[in-house]
């Protein structure tokens, strides 16, 4: 999960922009030194961590659904995006095994550059009062999802996922076509169920008819950082469900690690999936295929897989769904 380390030649037209590498905030043996970043993007940051602002919602209602006293909704305000950050904190850091380094250790809040360009996905529980010595009651927020289209990423420092995979010959490869990078996704565990998980996608689902997108992708998380443990749901994913060439992105040649370290034939499929993560599940059972290679990523103590999701791929049971119909999570919000 490094946004902004990238290795290959860059897509034509497109020129690398370097980054000093003593301006970067690390813990030494975190992340493997380099003598420069190269930056994907046509615009270089004026900053490592640019400053949050207001987002704009392109003619889109913020609040995108909701479910009882659940509600999933756009961040709109900088306030907004910093308590999304605080919630990726809690759960990254404070309940799995990722290490908080510079900003992140000192605020408390899991950061990076892409927050200030991406659009952050709030699920919020009006229920559920979030209370500070310094600041008003207001409703809590349990769950996020990180949004960059593809227009934001060429304008910025690329899709963040082109820190762990080659994603030059997929987006070659569709041209034309519009991409949305999903990431850092927790929940609150109390709210780890179906209907959080149902009101996620369905503002998802919203923002993807919303904007015309064609397809999604993203890396997704195991837990744990020894791919010997994990052989059996990586050689699933690799075996069952590997996405076509024209889809396939491939770890970085430096991380990669491989995905088929046990037989199809030898495969329990029951078995694999009761040992994937539910996000990765929930993905497979929508009609996701993975890229080739996982990548180890030792400061949130994961393995991470690619995800590729083309909009036409999806179940048509999950269309009707989740669609712009589903009228159990409509709150008036519509579709362009």
């Amino acid at each position: 999960m490094v946004p902004f380390l990238t290795r290959g030649a860059l897509p034509a037209g497109r020129e690398a922009r370097t980054l000093p590498f003593a301006r970067l905030l690390q813990r030494p043996g975190l992340i493997e030194p380099r003598p420069a970043i190269e930056l994907r993007g046509d615009g270089a940051p004026a900053r490592l961590f640019p400053r949050l602002a207001r987002r704009p919602t392109h003619g889109l209602d913020p609040v995108l659904g909701r479910i009882g006293s659940l509600e999933v909704r756009l961040a709109t305000r900088p306030k907004d995006v910093k308590r999304a950050q605080r919630l990726r904190y809690r759960v990254f850091y404070e309940e799995m095994n990722a290490a908080p380094i510079g900003l992140a250790a000192l605020k408390r809040r899991d950061i990076d550059e892409y927050d200030a360009v991406c659009d952050h996905l709030l699920v919020v529980d009006h229920a559920a009062i979030d209370a500070g010595p310094f600041r008003k009651p207001r409703p809590k927020v349990v769950g996020t999802y990180r949004l960059l289209r593809q227009d934001e990423a060429d304008r910025h420092f690329g899709f963040y996922s082109s820190g762990e995979y080659d994603l030059a010959p997929l987006l070659d490869a569709n041209r034309g076509m519009r991409l949305l990078e999903l990431g850092r996704s927790c929940v609150l565990k109390p709210y780890r169920t179906k209907r959080t998980v149902e009101l996620l996608w369905h503002g998802i689902w919203t923002y993807v008819l919303h904007h015309r997108i064609d397809a999604m992708i993203g890396c997704a998380s195991l837990e744990g950082t020894d791919p010997d443990r994990l052989a059996l749901p990586l050689s699933f994913l690799h075996h069952f469900a590997l996405a076509p060439e024209r889809w396939r992105a491939r770890a970085l040649p430096d991380r990669y690690v491989p995905m088929d370290r046990i037989g199809r034939e030898a495969i329990d499929p029951k078995a694999a999936l009761q040992a994937l993560p539910p996000l990765v599940k929930g993905y497979l059972r929508v009609g996701a295929t993975f890229g080739d290679g996982a990548v180890v990523d030792r400061q949130f103590g994961t393995t991470d897989v690619f995800v590729v999701l083309p909009v036409t791929a999806i179940a048509p049971r999950y269309v009707g769904h989740f669609g712009a119909g589903a009228d159990r999570h409509a709150t008036g919000a519509q579709a362009a």
